[in-house]
C-alpha cells in the first residue's frame, strides 16, 4: 500500500478537475474522459482551475488509494499540451519537479545516460 515510484506511468487531466471528487467520480474521469482504465495500476494525476491542489489517484493491490496535496502556497507549473489532448502522459520525475515547485523551463539538464528497452 501507498507505493508510487518511477516504475509507475503517469497520466494528467489537462483540465481543472473539482477536488470535491472522490474514487468514483475520479474514476469516472479516467474511463470517460480520459480514455484509460483506473485498474490498469497507473497513476492519474488531477489538478484544480487555481493550481493549488492535486490529487494522484491510483489503483493498489487491495482498492483504490487517493493522494491529495493543498499547497499553503505557491502554484504548480503544468507541463505545455496540446489543447485537444484528453490525457498527458508524463513521468515520476515530472510530477516529483512539478510538487516541489521547480520551473523545468527554467533549468537545464546536464547529459545523462538513460536506460531505455533498445540500451541493453
Amino acid at each position: 500500500m501507498f507505493n508510487l515510484n518511477d516504475s509507475l506511468r503517469y497520466y494528467l487531466y489537462p483540465f481543472p478537475a473539482d477536488m470535491r471528487k472522490s474514487f468514483y467520480t475520479l474514476s469516472g474521469i479516467v474511463s470517460d474522459l480520459m480514455g484509460q482504465d483506473v485498474r490498469s495500476g497507473d497513476v492519474f494525476i488531477f489538478i484544480n482551475r487555481s493550481l493549488t491542489s492535486m490529487k494522484l489517484l491510483h489503483m493498489e493491490h487491495g482498492g483504490l488509494v487517493i493522494y491529495h496535496l493543498k499547497l499553503e502556497a505557491g502554484s504548480f507549473k503544468l507541463p505545455i499540451f496540446d489543447d485537444q489532448c484528453r490525457t498527458f502522459p508524463t513521468n515520476w520525475r515530472d510530477l516529483m519537479l512539478m510538487v516541489q515547485g521547480i520551473d523545468v523551463e527554467k533549468c537545464q539538464k546536464r547529459k545523462r545516460f538513460e536506460f531505455s528497452a533498445g540500451n541493453g
